[in-house]
């Protein structure tokens, strides 16, 4: 299988040489062609060798990772973020499907993300850029969109339309308005982690609900909701007093 070409951009020296490191000696998929500290070198390099991923740091002092891609303008490359603490775009780099790496970036957490990227059919990176762009710019707006890998690519779906979405194991199943519901290869984690300031709950291991859509509460011994769907949910025992608080029950 052909490697795939990376280019490695960070303004810090060590966290530059950590990456180069554990990709060379524990990512054997990646194919290293440059690494630089200046993004205004990165913005050369990735134009002269089309590399199919750029490790990208968020925070650089003389241009950040976002502000490096606006000048890049037209592009055609995967995008691993790396930041090191949980950055205010954290959020937009989710709702937009890009991966990203926290740092000091571990051995395990790196590998899961190239494999992730290894399985990805479809770039859509411009799609995915301008949903990043508007995640940051619209303060979390009723129109901001999640990005959902599907086997035909990417679907970008208002996340006002999200009932509500269940765990199906290793997958997540997804119930849209208008009786639409989607099977994802996401687990639901990952959903609550990136929905949350979207007023969803976790009410239940296996269910993630938008408030929203709550029709109706039914006391019981945890408790369960009827959402405008018709569906009804139970809510676990330990969920019930946070979730009455977020209700204001």
């Amino acid at each position: 299988m052909e490697k795939m070409r990376a280019i490695l951009v960070d303004d810090e020296l060590n966290s530059l040489q950590n990456l180069q490191q554990k990709l060379e000696g524990f990512c054997p998929d990646v194919a290293i062609v440059a690494i630089t500290q200046k993004p205004e070198e990165g913005i050369l390099l990735i134009r002269q060798h089309q590399p199919d991923v750029v490790f990208l740091d968020i925070e650089m002092p003389r241009m950040s990772g976002f502000r490096m891609l606006e000048q890049l303008g037209d592009y055609d490359f995967d995008i691993i973020f790396t930041t090191a603490y949980n950055h205010y775009s954290i959020d937009a780099i989710r709702i937009s499907a890009f991966d990203y790496l926290v740092k000091p970036i571990g051995i395990e957490e790196l590998q899961h993300a190239v494999e992730r990227l290894s399985k990805s059919l479809h770039k859509q990176t411009k799609e995915k850029i301008d949903i990043l762009k508007k995640s940051l710019n619209d303060s979390r707006s009723q129109e901001d969109k999640i990005a959902i890998s599907t086997s035909e690519g990417i679907e970008f779906i208002p996340i006002k339309n999200i009932i509500h979405i269940e765990s199906k194991s290793n997958y997540s199943k997804i119930f849209l308005i208008d009786n639409k519901s989607m099977m994802v290869t996401k687990i639901l984690k990952d959903f609550e982690e990136m929905l949350l300031p979207y007023n969803f709950y976790r009410v239940h291991n296996s269910h993630l609900i938008n408030l929203t859509y709550i029709q109706k509460y039914v006391r019981s011994e945890g408790g369960h909701v009827m959402l405008q769907d018709g569906t009804l949910i139970d809510i676990s025992r330990r969920k019930k007093e946070e979730f009455l608080k977020m209700i204001g029950g």
